[in-house]
């Protein structure tokens, strides 16, 4: 059993950097080439979705009512689309718009049409109020930043509990100032910290008074169906809106990219009956309509939810060795030196990793000198600015099994070496 490294003496700490740098440079020597900087499906993932390309073969198959999907039309997408996504995410089709492979390019959307046109008929736009700010838990997700950023908006970081967001932060940000318009969510499996929003949380967030009748949650449900273990269920949030008549609170997102194609998947905005309509009537101004032959595959291949509820079964059956051999390695590397400490998850796509404050850069450096490709330090807090440099997002999915035991032995034992450094000042 290796000593805590916060009781071991200079002496000590010098002969643990001599034998952690030999190791180092050993690994250094292999040319390793390895990429665990996002979330990506290996192949295998994506071939799970391989007879998607086969279910259309036809004319004939690409009828969705009485419509020819091949032409114009069906501005929110295909019925069939709809409703399996209405019944993943618990709601009504009409209250779902489906469009291209991007949840994120929705969100984009979203943002964008507040900033130009409001949230709703009759409210300002946000691009012509003075100032308008945005909650982002933290750690959080590098894309979600970096649309709020784009658009010039302000901001907060806001922390994160074993149950969500700090709600006692978040409520006193929501109901005291009227500058605070939105707050980035993914109420399960949070990227990166593999949290899920507990019953308490997503009431409270139900609950809250805005200062500002804009203010919008943005709740990115990019891993509803992700399970790693069993099922895990989280309290709908428009139905506890509901409850308090406040259903136009919300904005969901949700897509198939982690679960058919990355590249050509389907996305979806669940919103209530007046948001629904209003951003349809902008959208009509944007295009005349998605890839509906794409949603027909999809339609086509899954037949209904429990189609994607069975398809995912076989993606944790993929996925679920990849996340043990990384936390089974940190903890048999790392477990007992009480310089770090990372989340074990149920199911998403990523480990959220803390180690010594100010440690994480040098830490990433000396993995990525190794041929180890990570995501950058800061990314998982806005402006890529994490206070204390020490959070680390970890990305299991992409590589084998086997690559995934050497990436993680190295990161290890580069968090060693960083740890030893800046215990000794040395960084």
């Amino acid at each position: 059993m290796q000593r805590d490294y916060l009781s071991l003496s200079r002496e000590e700490l010098l002969a643990e950097k001599e034998s952690l740098q030999k190791k180092y440079e050993e690994y250094k020597a292999m040319s390793l080439s390895l990429n665990m900087t996002r979330g990506i499906p290996c192949r295998e993932q994506v071939d799970l979705s391989e007879d998607m390309l086969h279910v259309i073969d036809s004319g004939d198959k690409c009828i969705s009512g009485k419509t020819d999907i091949r032409n114009y039309g069906m501005l929110d997408g295909i019925p069939e689309m709809k409703q399996i996504f209405a019944d993943l995410l618990h709601t009504l089709p009409e209250n779902v718009i489906c469009g291209g492979n991007s949840s994120l390019n929705m969100m984009y959307d979203t943002i964008a049409r507040a900033m130009i046109f409001g949230t709703a008929p009759g409210f300002t736009p946000w691009g012509k109020q003075k100032e308008i700010k945005f909650l982002c838990p933290v750690p959080g997700y590098d894309r979600h930043f970096a649309i709020t950023e784009i658009f010039g908006i302000q901001m907060i970081p806001i922390d994160t509990t074993d149950s969500g967001p700090d709600m006692d932060q978040v409520r006193e940000y929501v109901e005291n100032d009227p500058t605070v318009k939105g707050i980035w969510c993914v109420p399960k499996y949070s990227n990166p910290s593999g949290i899920v929003y507990s019953n308490d949380t997503v009431r409270a967030f139900a609950a809250l008074k805005p200062a500002a009748k804009d203010f919008r949650i943005f709740w990115d449900n990019a891993y509803a169906v992700h399970d790693l273990y069993d099922e895990v269920k989280v309290l709908d949030i428009f139905a506890e809106c509901r409850k308090r008549g406040v259903e136009n609170r919300v904005y969901e997102f949700a897509s198939t990219s982690k679960i058919s194609y990355p590249g050509s998947g389907v996305a979806c905005l669940v919103a209530d009956d007046e948001d629904i309509l209003w951003a349809k009537k902008l959208i009509a101004f944007q295009t005349i309509g998605p890839d509906k032959i794409n949603q027909k595959r999809h339609a086509a291949f899954f037949k209904d939810a429990n189609g994607i509820i069975e398809h995912m079964k076989k993606h944790a059956e993929i996925l679920r060795p990849k996340f043990e051999a990384v936390v089974d390695t940190l903890e048999a590397e790392l477990g007992d030196l009480g310089i770090c400490q990372f989340t074990k998850p149920r199911g998403g796509y990523f480990i959220s990793f803390d180690l010594l404050v100010g440690s994480a850069r040098h830490a990433l450096n000396l993995t990525h000198d190794a041929g180890v490709s990570m995501t950058p330090a800061g990314s998982t807090f806005p402006y890529h600015n994490d206070p204390y440099d020490r959070n680390i997002r970890i990305a299991p999915t992409f590589p084998s099994v086997a690559d995934l035991k050497t990436a993680a032995t190295l990161f290890s034992i580069c968090v060693r070496l960083a740890a030893v450094e800046r215990l000794l000042g040395l960084n």
